[in-house]
């Protein structure tokens, strides 16, 4: 069975080309152009990994992240940070997320980073 990938990215262009990339690899990937979607959709079902953007127009991903990791039906899920804002250590100090890969990213490193977080 495939691994599923929550995709959460509101720039249209960059979503579409992670989930391009991940599902060349194999894996199912669902997108979500908002905070809100993502959150009505987790509810329901569980990915393998998610694919967070930290700036949303209607949430921060870095408090999504840090919710997911503090509630036991999600805390195991995987959770890779994506920004333009580089400063890896601030945002290693706010979050509990597992990978951080800042934007513009290397398609071929964003996939080993998804492919290492399933692994």
């Amino acid at each position: 069975m495939n691994k599923t990938i929550y995709v959460v990215e509101d720039n249209d262009d960059i979503r579409e080309l992670v989930e391009y990339l991940l599902e060349i690899e194999g894996y199912q990937v669902s997108g979500f152009p908002n905070a809100t979607t993502f959150k009505e959709e987790i509810k329901n079902s569980t990915p393998d990994a998610v694919v967070l953007d930290i700036m949303l127009p209607d949430g921060n991903g870095i408090e999504i992240c840090n919710k997911l990791k503090s509630n036991l039906l999600t805390e195991k899920i995987p959770v890779l940070l994506m920004s333009a804002n580089t400063n890896v250590a601030m945002i290693s100090n706010e979050s509990k997320a597992d990978d951080f890969i800042s934007k513009p990213f290397d398609i071929d490193d964003l996939v080993s980073r998804v492919r290492k977080l399933l692994n």
